[in-house]
C-alpha cells in the first residue's frame, strides 16, 4: 500500500508539472522486462498528460521488401543508455537510446535479401570482468556480440556462434532449427528454444537446452519428445524419439530466479494436424514446463492440449505474477493460450488455482487417427475469446453476407471447439493465430490483473488423403514438405502463403534452390531432402514435371506408417465472407483486462478499426492483431498490433483510448519504454507485412513535449 500510494504521489507531482529530469532512469534489459510482465514502474507519461505525446525520433534499416513479406517483430531492451533492436534481413543495431543514432550493427547474413523474423535480443553481463554481451540469432545460428561495438566473440561456440541444428541428440543435423524469439539468462547460462518444422515430413525435436555464455558449451538437454527411459516416453509410440518432430518453445521462456526455475511453453508435436503416426498423448507437447534453471530437470508440467491435431501451441511466454487466494497472496505463473484459455498455477507446486475439468471431445472420422478423449478446460477465468462458432456469431453485415457464411457453415464441421480435422472441413476458433498470440500480456501486480489482446478470427482447416494426386517424383516431394502451407493445388493462402501456381517468371530453378536450402521468412530450410529431391520439387514447381519417375530419382518414396502422415492439409486458411471480411460478427480482435484474484473479466474493448466499415456508421469492429501489450505504473497502456497500423494508449482502469498514432506501417510488435536522463520514451517497431498490410522498416521513439 505504501508503494501505491509513493506511485500515486509521483504521478500527481508529475501531471502538475514536476520537472521531468528528477525522474529516476530505468532500463528494460529483457524481453518482456521483469518476468515477461511488460511493466514499467516509469510514471512521467499519465492517463492525463499522454494525448500529448509527440515523435521523439525515429530509425530506419533501411531494408525494403517490394513484396511486403518483410516484417519487423522486434521487441527492442534498452540496456546502459542503448537500444538494441533487429532487422527483417538478419542484423542487429544498437542505437543511442536518446537520439536514435545508430552506434553499430552486425550483419548476420551479410547483405541478403531474404526476409527474416526475429523478436529481439538477449543482454548478459559480468560486472566483475566488464564482459557485456549480445546474444542474436538468425537462421540456424546463434551469434555472441560485444555488447559495446558489436564485434563477434570468437571464444564463443565455433567463432563466435553454435550451429542450432547441432548437439540435438539427434543424428540428422540438416533439420531446420531456428530461434526466432530471444532465449533466457539464468546466471551464466543461455537457455534456448526454437522454431522447428510444423509440416508433414520430417522435423526437428523442439529439445531445450543451455549453453555457457562465455564458451558456449551445451551445459544440459531436456529432451521435449523424451527417450526411453524418460518421464513421458510411454505417451509416444515406441521409436518416435527418432523420428517425431515438434514440441518446441518457439516463443520464449520465463525465469524465476529466485527460485532457479525456468518456465517453458511448448508447442505442438509436428505434423500439426494429423497424428496417426503418434498415437498417445504426446508429453511434453502443448505442455507448461517448469524446468530446474541449473541442471534442466523436471520440476513439474501440465500439458494444455492433449494429442494436439490443431496447432494449438502454447503461443508466448508466460507471466510470473502474485495473486490473492483464499486470503493469501500466492507466487504463480500465468499462461494465456490459443484458446483463449488463461491458465493459473502455483509456481512451487504447478497446482491450478482455479477448477480444471477434463471433458470428453468428439473422435476423428480420419482413418489412422486416435483423437485424445478428452481436453482439459480451465474453469476460471471465463475465455477472452469466442470458442464456437454459432449461428448468432454468423456475420451480419449485410443480408448478402449473412446468406453467404451460413451456405459456407453448412458444408463444414463446427460442432465443438475440439471438432477434430476432417476432409469436409473443420471450422478452427479460435483460429490458427488465437486467440492469444506471441504477443502474450502484461500483469500489474498493484491490482492483479492481466492484460492481454486477442483474436477472433475463424479458419477452416481441410483434410485430403496423402494418396490423392501423386503424378511422379516431384509433385510426391511437395505434398510431403510443402503442400500443408501451400495447398495441393499450388494455391496458398495469401499473403502469409504465397500461391506457388505463378512461380514462373519470377523465380527460376537457382533462386527455387536457395529457398530450399536456407528457408525464407516463415519457411524453414529443407536441407535434409536429397539433392534429386530437390531437383524434381523444383521441376514440378516450374512445371518441367513428367509423369513418370525423373531421371536420377533414386527410389519412389514408399510409405512408412512410423514417419509418413496419411493425410496432409490444403492449408492455412481463413473464413472471409463474400467481401473479404471475417466470417464472424464483430469485434474481429479484442483488449481485456482479467481480474486474477477472482477470475473474472474486467473490461474488453475492440482492438482496431476498419475505415470503411467506419464510415458506413458500423462501430470500430477490432481487426486481427499481432504483438502485445505493454503497461506502466501511472495507469497508461500501449498496444499497435493492429491492421489498421495504428498506436495507441488505454487507461487501464476503464479500456479508454487515450491517444493514437498513424504508424508507417503496422506495429505488429511489442513497444518498449524506459526512462534516461530524466525522459521517458516508448519505442515500437513499425514494420508491417503481415495481414495483407505494406512493409515497413522503422522504429519510432515518442515523449512528451519538454516542461510538460
Amino acid at each position: 500500500m505504501i508503494r501505491y500510494i509513493a506511485v500515486v504521489v509521483m504521478i500527481f507531482l508529475c501531471a502538475c508539472g514536476t520537472d521531468q529530469k528528477k525522474m529516476k532512469d530505468e532500463e528494460w534489459r529483457l524481453y518482456g522486462n521483469d518476468g515477461n510482465k511488460r511493466f514499467s514502474s516509469a510514471f512521467q507519461i499519465t492517463v492525463e498528460n499522454v494525448s500529448k505525446l509527440q515523435p521523439a525520433w525515429e530509425f530506419s534499416t533501411g531494408d525494403t521488401d517490394p513484396r511486403n513479406n518483410l516484417q519487423l517483430q522486434c521487441h527492442p531492451i534498452m540496456v546502459n543508455g542503448k537500444l538494441y533492436v533487429t532487422s527483417g534481413r538478419g542484423k542487429v543495431y544498437a542505437l543511442d537510446a536518446i537520439t536514435g543514432e545508430q552506434i553499430w550493427s552486425f550483419d548476420a547474413l551479410r547483405d541478403s535479401t531474404a526476409s527474416e523474423i526475429n523478436r529481439g535480443v538477449v543482454y548478459w553481463e559480468d560486472g566483475k570482468a566488464n564482459n557485456r554481451r549480445i546474444f542474436f540469432s538468425a537462421r540456424e545460428d546463434l551469434f555472441a556480440l560485444d555488447a559495446d561495438n558489436g564485434s563477434v566473440i570468437k571464444s564463443f561456440g565455433d567463432s563466435g556462434r553454435i550451429d542450432l541444428r547441432k548437439n540435438l541428440d539427434r543424428e540428422d543435423t540438416t533439420l531446420s532449427v531456428v530461434a526466432t524469439t530471444p532465449g533466457v539468462i539464468y546466471k551464466d547460462l543461455l537457455i534456448i528454444g526454437g522454431r522447428v518444422s510444423e509440416g508433414p515430413g520430417k522435423g526437428a525435436p523442439g529439445h531445450i537446452r543451455a549453453f555457457n555464455v562465455l564458451t558456449g558449451k551445451r551445459e544440459w538437454i531436456f529432451h521435449t519428445i523424451p527417450h526411453p527411459g524418460e518421464y513421458g516416453y510411454e505417451t509416444w509410440p515406441k521409436d518416435a524419439w527418432k523420428y517425431a518432430g515438434g514440441a518446441n518453445a518457439w516463443t520464449g521462456m520465463t525465469v524465476d530466479a529466485e527460485r532457479g526455475t525456468v518456465f517453458v511453453p511448448l508447442g505442438s508435436p509436428s505434423f500439426d494436424f494429423y497424428g496417426g503416426d503418434r498415437k498417445g498423448m504426446n508429453l511434453f507437447g502443448n505442455c507448461l514446463l517448469a524446468l530446474d534453471a541449473a541442471t534442466g530437470k523436471r520440476k513439474w508440467h501440465f500439458q494444455t492440449v492433449h494429442h494436439d491435431i490443431w496447432d494449438r501451441d502454447l503461443p508466448s511466454p508466460p507471466v510470473l505474477i502474485r495473486v490473492k487466494k483464499d486470503g493469501k497472496m500466492i507466487d504463480a505463473v500465468a499462461q494465456v493460450t490459443k484458446t483463449g484459455f488463461v491458465y493459473v498455477f502455483n509456481r512451487d507446486t504447478g497446482e491450478s488455482l482455479f477448477p480444471i475439468e477434463e471433458r470428453p471431445v468428439p473422435p476423428s472420422s480420419l482413418p489412422g487417427e486416435q483423437a485424445w478423449p478428452t481436453q482439459p478446460y480451465p474453469t476460471k477465468p471465463v475465455p477472452f475469446v469466442r470458442q464456437l462458432f454459432t449461428d448468432q456469431d454468423i456475420s451480419n453485415l449485410d443480408s448478402n453476407t449473412r446468406a453467404y457464411v451460413s451456405n459456407r457453415l453448412q458444408t463444414v464441421r463446427r460442432a465443438h471447439m475440439f471438432e477434430p480435422p476432417s476432409t469436409e472441413g473443420t471450422v478452427i476458433l479460435p483460429g490458427f493465430d488465437g486467440g492469444g498470440e506471441w504477443g502474450g500480456a502484461a500483469f500489474d501486480e498493484q491490482t492483479g490483473t492481466l492484460y492481454v489482446n486477442g483474436n477472433e478470427m475463424a479458419w477452416i482447416l481441410t483434410m485430403f488423403p496423402r494418396s490423392q494426386g501423386w503424378q511422379g517424383a516431384g509433385r510426391t516431394v511437395y505434398l510431403n514438405n510443402c503442400a500443408g502451407c501451400h495447398g495441393p493445388e499450388l494455391k496458398g493462402a495469401p499473403p502469409a502463403f504465397p500461391s506457388l501456381d505463378t512461380i514462373v517468371p519470377r523465380l527460376d530453378s537457382s533462386a527455387i534452390a536457395a529457398i530450399l536450402n536456407n528457408g525464407r521468412g516463415r519457411m524453414n530450410a529443407f536441407k535434409h531432402l536429397p539433392d534429386y529431391q530437390k531437383k524434381d520439387v523444383i521441376n514440378y514447381l516450374l512445371k518441367k514435371e513428367k509423369t513418370q519417375l525423373s531421371q536420377g530419382h533414386r527410389q519412389p518414396i514408399v510409405k512408412n506408417d512410423e514417419q509418413l502422415q496419411d493425410y496432409l492439409s490444403t492449408g492455412y486458411h481463413r473464413f472471409f465472407d463474400d467481401k473479404g471480411y471475417p466470417a464472424l460478427t464483430p469485434p474481429w480482435g479484442t483488449l481485456n483486462a482479467i481480474d486474477l484474484n477472482e477470475g473474472k473479466i474486467l473490461w474488453k474493448v475492440p482492438l482496431g478499426e476498419l475505415k470503411e466499415l467506419t464510415a458506413k456508421g458500423i462501430p470500430p469492429t477490432g481487426t486481427e492483431n499481432y504483438g502485445g501489450p505493454l503497461i506502466t505504473a501511472s495507469g497508461v497502456l500501449f498496444i499497435a498490433a493492429s491492421k489498421d497500423e495504428k498506436f495507441r494508449a488505454f487507461n487501464m482502469k476503464t479500456g479508454k483510448i487515450l491517444w493514437e498514432y498513424q504508424l508507417p506501417a503496422g506495429g505488429y510488435a511489442t513497444p518498449t519504454t524506459y526512462v534516461l536522463n530524466g525522459k521517458q520514451y516508448v519505442v515500437i517497431a513499425a514494420g508491417g507485412g503481415k495481414m495483407g498490410t505494406k512493409s515497413g522498416n522503422k522504429y519510432l521513439a515518442f515523449a512528451l513535449p519538454e516542461n510538460n
